[in-house]
């Protein structure tokens, strides 16, 4: 059974990160440019001028933060923000959509544009200290995540219903041979938003449009899958002390006044108790 986490409504709620060592959930409104965290019953946000969406850990009070112009290390205690490396600074069209840790100490993190332009943005890995354009042409970048035994990376362009695949080089994390499709959902009509992989290697995607977070096995059949009380799911993440709460961003992008009104929980952060069990966040290495 899903509950209401955190009650403060996104435009477009993206980019939850449970934090291993704060014991703490982070999250992004991209459209309305802030970050945000619960702890307790105590709500924080910070509020930026550019669009923000995507976070990975680097140790307590430090993270790094996606950004329409940049990667960027942010420090959650000061509130400072220094510039780790540009991305597509000079392109007024794009913005940062999903992104997460891989387990080498590398970040991933798709752009698209701003106006979901075809085929506007793309996905790129930033690596001791450099960042490296892995795939181009992409519409609406998301679902970046790998798997429990490093042996892959999952990613999709959302237009496309399809989620790909592809073999990482054991030592150093990057991509090795073409992509694959892993899993069409074609013919279910289902888009497929934000994942994260599971301590036993099932991938969890939030499904835009379809209330739920669908879970698969690694050879991408259906296992089950979990409602929330918003159309728009957008982003999983897997956090508490044991990492068996399923927590999801939602959005109200999209949806008519009519529908926010009948159903006002769209777009607020939710949790689910014993879903599966995640495993801990990586942590990446500047």
């Amino acid at each position: 059974m899903s509950f209401v986490f955190d009650d403060r409504p996104c435009e477009l709620g993206e980019g939850p990160l449970w934090h291993p060592e704060r014991k703490q959930l982070f999250w992004f409104d991209i459209i309305n440019k802030r970050l945000m965290t619960q702890t307790g019953d105590e709500q924080h946000s910070w509020q930026f001028s550019e669009h923000v969406s995507a976070a990975g850990w680097v140790d307590r009070d430090t993270i790094v933060m996606a950004s329409e112009t940049g990667l960027w290390r942010f420090g959650l205690n000061s509130g400072q923000k220094d510039l780790i490396v540009s991305l597509e600074a000079d392109n007024p069209v794009t913005r940062s959509n999903d992104g997460r840790a891989d387990p080498w100490g590398g970040f991933w993190i798709g752009t698209m544009g701003k106006n979901a332009e075809q085929e506007a943005g793309a996905i790129y890995r930033y690596w001791q200290g450099e960042l490296r354009l892995l795939v181009p042409e992409v519409t609406i970048s998301n679902a970046i995540c790998f798997s429990s035994d490093r042996s892959c990376v999952y990613y999709t362009d959302t237009v496309t219903q399809q989620v790909r695949r592809c073999s990482l080089e054991p030592e150093t994390g990057w991509p090795e041979g073409n992509s694959t499709v892993f899993l069409d959902l074609r013919a279910d009509d289902l888009f497929p938003d934000g994942a994260v992989v599971d301590a036993e290697g099932n991938i969890w995607i939030a499904q835009w449009g379809a209330n739920r977070v669908a879970c698969y096995d690694p050879n991408g059949r259906f296992r089950h899958a979990v409602s929330f009380q918003a159309a728009h799911t957008s982003c999983p993440a897997f956090g508490g002390d044991d990492l068996t709460t399923l927590f999801c961003t939602t959005a109200r992008q999209g949806l008519d006044a009519d529908t926010v009104e009948t159903q006002p929980t769209n777009g607020m952060t939710f949790g689910a108790l014993g879903a599966g069990t995640g495993q801990a966040e990586h942590r990446v290495l500047l």
